[in-house]
């Protein structure tokens, strides 16, 4: 499997960046509430945040995949099984 890197052109993600950068800001958070030996509850709630907003950019990189780099697969046999192959192991990895 090439991981798609038989397809000239990748979708840009670049929009998902601020969203990165909040999170890491949620995560230095974190560690100040662990260092401040803060209430557990208001750190696991802190930690969920964190969560929920990483899977939503999964989300988003996932919502582009499949319109851009799958959708181009569609045009060969070939590429459409590694594709459909690539997102089997991709639903299986994140599988929870």
């Amino acid at each position: 499997m090439t991981g798609g890197q038989n397809f000239s052109k990748h979708p840009n993600h670049e929009a998902e960046l601020p969203r990165l950068n909040r999170i890491l800001g949620q995560l230095e958070g974190v560690k100040k509430m662990i260092a401040e030996n803060r209430y557990c509850p208001e750190i696991l709630i802190q930690l969920k945040a964190v969560r929920s907003a990483i899977r939503a950019v999964e989300g988003n990189i996932l919502n582009r995949h499949l319109q851009s780099c799958v959708a181009q697969s569609f045009d060969s046999e070939e590429d459409k099984a590694e594709k459909i192959a690539e997102l089997k192991m991709l639903f299986d990895r994140f599988e929870e």
